[in-house]
């Protein structure tokens, strides 16, 4: 269950020629009956901002009003049949988002011997005026896609198109509703992570908020619900594998700390955090200190990007994987297995519970954080087999921001024994060449990883969010 809920908010409108009805007035119960099947097949997961059907300029101009008063994040155009382009611009002329131009057929194909003009117009037309549309749309300078398929007989492909649209959509409004919070600074020295707060809201709709450490050390004292703290403690023991057996009573003020965390993300509307201790704590800073690995872990399962270091951009990057996948884990490069073509990528710190399905994600305590002050409890989590995608962003030298994608397959082996997350991957470009490919991209050291095959929805993300994307290496 996410902390802080955000639904993606898609306009969504159909066109056709006003001309055409009075000459065939069938086509209005047709197209009305077609655009309500359409409304109604695309994904339950966001919320639709019905623009209607479109046959005249004013109506037009009406739906772009509803849509600019929604701040929509995406707009879906579904074309009913030939149509004119002053049918769509006035919709979308002052939106700052991508038109996603859905070219879908009724029929597979029409009945020739004995289609008439009103059938050929209505269920045998839909691609006619697409190119017209992008003509146009580039003219005005605005993103687009275009979407060709059927609707006779279901189209997996079309459907596969617009949910991840739709999902790539939800990356805007979670960036755009929620709030990114800085405790502390970056790592000292990692300039590769230092970042303009106000070049991001400006380029990408995430608004900092800072905290101090004195703020965060505190935020558990006035948590004095025991049913709250137990439960917690509960969830936490249910989480993680502990080290030498775990009671309630062992995790209590870890426990705690989470309340407290978890309140704050809803009273802050945090979507991201990220954060960096180098101090020498003592006392009660100490204990908060030792346990944020965990702590944080534990708002990772529950959607919050949680990136330690400091680092802003990756914490972005954890949040698209989370949001497209379900699951995210921070990563870096570690070693090569050179005996295996293999890239060794991973990292200590906090994680998601959810990506962990090989085994339960595991907790230990350490004497010693490896290039960090203190101690405490590390975690480990043991990502899928399978099909593995990395994600990251990073900034060229006028401010602007890049995304850099490339897709792996994590495959069992040896890994290290630090307590940090490992996974091995393997590239179908080769390990050296991967490396090469990657860095001469210039990321930054970190990355997010998501399961799966996710470079054609992160193409989509990109696209919104307007920032190119260089793709390294498919599966």
């Amino acid at each position: 269950m996410a902390l802080v809920e955000t639904k993606a908010r898609v306009g969504v409108f159909s066109i056709a020629l006003q001309a055409y009805l009075p000459q065939f007035p069938s086509l209005v119960p047709e197209f009305q009956k077609q655009y309500a099947d359409f409304k109604d097949s695309l994904p339950k997961t966001v919320e639709l901002i019905d623009g209607g059907i479109v046959t005249t300029k004013e109506e037009s101009q009406a739906a772009g009003d509803k849509f600019r008063a929604a701040d929509v994040d995406l707009v879906i155009l579904q074309l009913l049949t030939y149509c004119t382009s002053y049918n769509m611009l006035p919709a979308v002329k002052d939106l700052d988002v991508p038109v996603v131009l859905v070219n879908v057929q009724k029929l597979k194909c029409l009945d020739f011997e004995h289609a008439d003009i009103a059938s050929w117009l209505g269920e045998g037309y839909a691609a006619g005026a697409v190119g017209e549309m992008v003509a146009d749309l580039n003219r005005y300078g605005k993103r687009h896609a275009v979407v060709t398929g059927v609707v006779e007989g279901g189209d997996p492909a079309v459907a596969k198109e617009l949910e991840e649209w739709c999902r790539a959509a939800q990356v805007r409004r979670r960036f755009r509703d929620t709030n990114l919070a800085q405790i502390g600074r970056p790592y000292p020295g990692m300039m590769d992570l230092y970042i303009d707060e106000s070049n991001l809201y400006h380029r990408m709709d995430v608004y900092t908020k800072q905290f101090d450490w004195e703020k965060m050390w505190a935020i558990a004292d006035n948590i004095t619900d025991e049913a709250a703290i137990r439960a917690k403690a509960e969830d936490i023991i249910n989480t993680f594998d502990i080290e030498g057996g775990a009671t309630v009573e062992k995790v209590w003020d870890m426990a705690k700390y989470v309340v407290a965390f978890e309140q704050w993300v809803k009273d802050e509307k945090i979507g991201l955090v990220a954060s960096h201790y180098d101090g020498f704590a003592k006392g009660q800073a100490g204990i908060l200190d030792s346990m944020l690995i965990p702590a944080f872990s534990m708002l990772i399962k529950q959607g919050i990007a949680c990136a330690v270091e400091g680092d802003i951009k990756v914490a972005m990057a954890m949040s698209i994987m989370k949001t497209l996948t379900g699951a995210t884990q921070l990563s870096e490069f570690y070693t090569f297995d050179f005996n295996n073509d293999i890239v060794v990528i991973g990292h200590s710190g906090s994680g998601d519970a959810c990506i962990s399905t090989e085994r339960k994600p595991t907790m230990k305590i350490v004497p010693v954080f490896h290039g960090k002050t203190g101690g405490g409890y590390l975690t480990q989590f043991y990502p899928p087999m399978g099909p593995v995608t990395y994600l990251a962003i990073t900034q060229d030298m006028d401010g602007h921001f890049k995304f850099i994608v490339s897709e792996g397959i994590n495959e069992p082996g040896e890994i290290l024994h630090t307590g940090d997350t490992n996974m091995r991957t393997r590239f179908n470009i080769g390990a050296r060449e991967w490396n090469n490919r990657w860095c001469e991209c210039g990321p930054t050291h970190h990355f997010a990883a998501g399961p799966g095959n996710q470079t054609d929805v992160i193409l989509k993300v990109a696209k919104i969010l307007n920032v190119p994307c260089e793709v390294v290496c498919r599966n």
